[in-house]
């Protein structure tokens, strides 16, 4: 199993990876404004997921 730090690197290198293929945009409007935040709603109900799930395996609940 990989520690801690591993894993926060390999995905600081994934996002760093992912974020060069991001090309700017010239405009931004109100459906990218709303593209936003569902997209930042839907990564914080995904990040608490993850984090009770890792919380229950380490309790030894599941």
């Amino acid at each position: 199993m990989a520690s801690y730090s591993q894993l926060c690197g390999v995905f600081a290198m994934l996002w760093l990876l992912l974020g060069t293929f991001i090309l700017p945009v010239e405009a931004f409007d109100g459906g990218d404004a709303a593209a936003i935040l569902l997209g930042m709603a839907v990564t914080v109900v995904g990040f608490c997921a993850c984090l009770g799930w890792y919380a229950r395996r380490t309790n030894g609940q599941l």
